[in-house]
This record gives structure tokens, sequence and C-alpha cells, in this order.
């Protein structure tokens, strides 16, 4: 029996001590008095800063803060004593656009952040970004040059993640030269029948691809694609390397040329996914739709926009959209590409606008679902909001404030039910 007990103890202790940790027991808060974190212009929002051990206040607690607009705070403070650890703080701002009270709390050698982003009337936010005279033609263009080529589909089953009720292969096709191809992995119901589709696009980096088996178990084709023109099937460490060596910055190559802009054979290589989709026997030819977060969220943004195949479309936490307003000092969106810079390069600017998800945006008919964070510190709120409030289309925002730049369940919840909802799959 002592042998048996020892046995079961040794195995607890050899438990990964990853999957025992979960959240910290030091906390900082920073509580807004408007439960929907929005304010009207003019308005001050009252904020109400804690810092809690085992959920209650900590004495003496010591901070740094800084307030004022995102990205552009105008109050920064070090080393500031909170003799009841909990402080009081107000702001406002005299136009549309957003308010953040960051905290950063030293308890016992470590530090810890909390903060909180108010809105004011974020509903009335408009982009800065201009579009370019020839957008239209230029996106055109370079579709109808890709689409001379075939698409020259390869597939290779994966049966080591085949379901019952899901097929999972490696895909690739010809993107826009016959030597460069998109890679993906596409789920299909191995039921024969015609069925609704969905393109996953990418968030920046590089990265293996499992496939989106559960949609597909729904009773939909899914494609999810990288964007990078290689197998996503291989090791990670293969990735790894590559973000640090060729990829590394990749979002920056040739800004201020638009023919050679990295993104644009990535905008292309996402459309002709869709080309690869429609040319699938088990589509139904009628509903097909793009989703994706952060980099796929400005990419979800182009598909739908110069693809009016797609019946409707999911963006969170849109990055890529807006850059040009940091010229007038208000938070841009990632990559951030003109951001305190004192002298932009104007040929970089005017070559950013044909990559800019607000001049996509503006052009996007089918329905549209939006959800995105007041806290992310990667993709402003002020940014998506803007792209929101110019898209002229059946549309559905969900605001989950708390969020940075990632989803809570809820959130990721309320999205694929969205998404299941356009295929008729709820």
């Amino acid at each position: 029996m002592k042998k048996y007990l020892f046995l079961f103890l040794l195995m607890f202790a050899l438990l990964p001590a990853k999957g025992q940790i979960r959240g910290n027991n030091i906390v900082v808060t920073v509580t807004p008095d408007h439960k929907d974190w929005n304010y009207k212009v003019g308005e001050k929002a009252q904020f109400v800063v804690n810092v809690l051990k085992s959920g209650t206040l900590i004495d003496d607690a010591v901070i740094d803060y800084e307030a004022g607009p995102e990205m552009y705070p105008d109050v920064k403070k070090k080393n500031v004593t909170l003799k009841d650890g909990t402080m009081k703080w107000s702001g406002t701002m005299k136009t549309p656009g957003f308010y953040r009270l960051k905290v950063t709390a030293h308890v016992e050698g470590k530090d810890y952040v909390g903060l909180c982003t108010a809105g004011f009337s974020p509903e009335l936010l408009q982009p800065a970004t201009q579009c370019p005279a020839d957008f239209d033609g230029f996106w055109s263009k370079a579709l109808s040059q890709a689409r001379n080529n075939a698409l020259d589909p390869l597939v290779r089953l994966l049966p080591e993640r085949c379901t019952q009720e899901v097929n999972v292969y490696e895909v690739s096709f010809v993107n826009d030269r016959p030597q460069g191809r998109i890679y993906g992995i596409l789920c299909l119901p191995v039921k024969p029948g015609k069925y609704p589709a969905l393109l996953r696009v990418p968030g920046a980096g590089s990265r293996p691809y499992s496939g989106d088996v559960w949609t597909a178990s729904q009773g939909a084709v899914v494609l999810e694609i990288g964007i990078h023109g290689i197998p996503v099937t291989m090791e990670q460490k293969v990735y790894d390397n590559l973000n640090h060596g060729a990829f590394e910055g990749y979002w920056e190559t040739n800004l201020d040329e638009p023919e050679k802009n990295y993104y644009k054979r990535v905008v292309v290589g996402a459309v002709r996914a869709v080309d690869y989709i429609a040319s699938l026997p088990e589509w139904n030819g009628k509903d097909i739709g793009v989703t994706g977060a952060s980099q796929g969220g400005f990419l979800s943004l182009a598909v739908a926009a110069l693809d009016k195949r797609i019946t409707f479309m999911g963006a969170v936490h849109d990055a890529m959209c807006d850059y040009e307003v940091a010229l007038q000092k208000r938070a841009c969106g990632w990559p951030h590409y003109f951001y305190q810079v004192q002298r932009p390069d104007m040929k970089k600017v005017e070559g950013a606008r044909y990559y800019d998800g607000i001049n996509f945006a503006r052009r996007i008919s089918c329905p549209s679902f939006f959800t995105f964070g007041y806290n992310d510190e990667v993709v402003p709120p002020s940014s998506s909001w803007s792209v929101y409030n110019v898209v002229n289309a059946p549309k559905t925002i969900s605001i989950y404030q708390m969020t940075g730049h990632y989803w809570y369940q809820e959130q990721w919840d309320e999205w694929e039910n969205w998404l299941l909802k356009q295929m008729g799959l709820r």
C-alpha cells in the first residue's frame, strides 16, 4: 500500500508545473464609473485603482501610472505610494477617441499591470487615411494578372488528423505566379453533399496550422491558409527560425513601392483561396465567408472588399487600419508605421494607402461582424471603431471592453456562433 501511495505522489510531483499555475494572487484593477466604458465628449470619466493581494487591498502599494489619449499619455508618474492600496483618477477628452489609465504596481520585486481605456463618443470617430485614385484599378489588375495562372491544386490527405466526420488535407495552389503557392489546411465533411464555406486567414507571423475541424464537423467546408508560400505542417522550430530570420519585419517590406509590397502577394493569395474554395465540388455555390483576427482581420476586410462572392465577413481586433491618423498624433493601427515619426517619408505614406484596411472596409457590401477590446495596446480601439464606422453594409459590433490583443471564451463563442448562423448551421 505504501508503495502505491509513493508512486501516486511521485506521479503528482512530476505533473507539469505549467498545468498547475492559474492567474496571479496579486492583481491591479482599474475600473471606470460607466458600465459600458463609454462617455460623451466632454464628460468626465472617473476611475478607481485597486492593488489587491488575495482579493484585499495592499497597504503602501508603490505604483507607476500614465494617463491620457491612447498611445499619447500626457501624464506620467513614478513611484507613487498608495497608503491604502487604492486611488481615484478622472479624465476627459474634447474630441472623439479613447482615454487610457495604465497602472504598474511594484510588489515584492515583481511588476503587475492594470489598465482601463474609456471611449469618448467612439461612434463619431472617422479615419484620416486617404484613398489612392487608382486603388480599385491597382487591385483589379493584380487579381487579373494572378488569375492568368491556373490554380494547379495539390492535395495531400492527413489521415492522423481525420475524424469520423471530417477529412483533413494539406493543400496548396498557385498564387500570383506559377512558382509561387499558397498553402493551407482544408477540412471537408465526410458525408457527401454541398456545403457552405469559410476561409480563415491568419494573424501576423508564421506557424503550423491544424485546420478548423470543429466548424467543418458542423457541416461546412473550411480552408485555413498561411500567407508566406511555405508548407503549414512543419515543426514549430522551423517557423520560429523564420520569424526571427527571413520573415522578421516582413510587414515593412517595400512600403514605399506598392507593386513590390510584401502584402501584395498576401492579399492576392487570400483572394485566390476563395477561387480555390469555389472550385471544390463540395461547396454549395452560394455561401462563403472569410474571418480572421489581427492581421487576419485586415485580410478579412480585404477579401470581402475585393471578392463579391463573399457573403459574410468576421473581423476580430482588425490590425493594419488607419496608419495615417498618426500624422495627426492620434492612435494608429498596427504596425504603427508613422507613430512618433517626426518627418514621415511621404512615399511610404502614399504607398501604405493601398494596404490600409480602411480603404477596403469602405468597399464591403456583405453582412459583417466586428469584435474587439478597449484595452488592446496592439490594435487601438479607435482604429477598430473607425473601421466599423466606415462600413456601409449590414454590420454587427460586439465590444469586450476588458480584452487586450486576445479574446475571452465568451467572445470566441459569439464570434463562432455568428459565423455558423451566416452559413445556416445555427
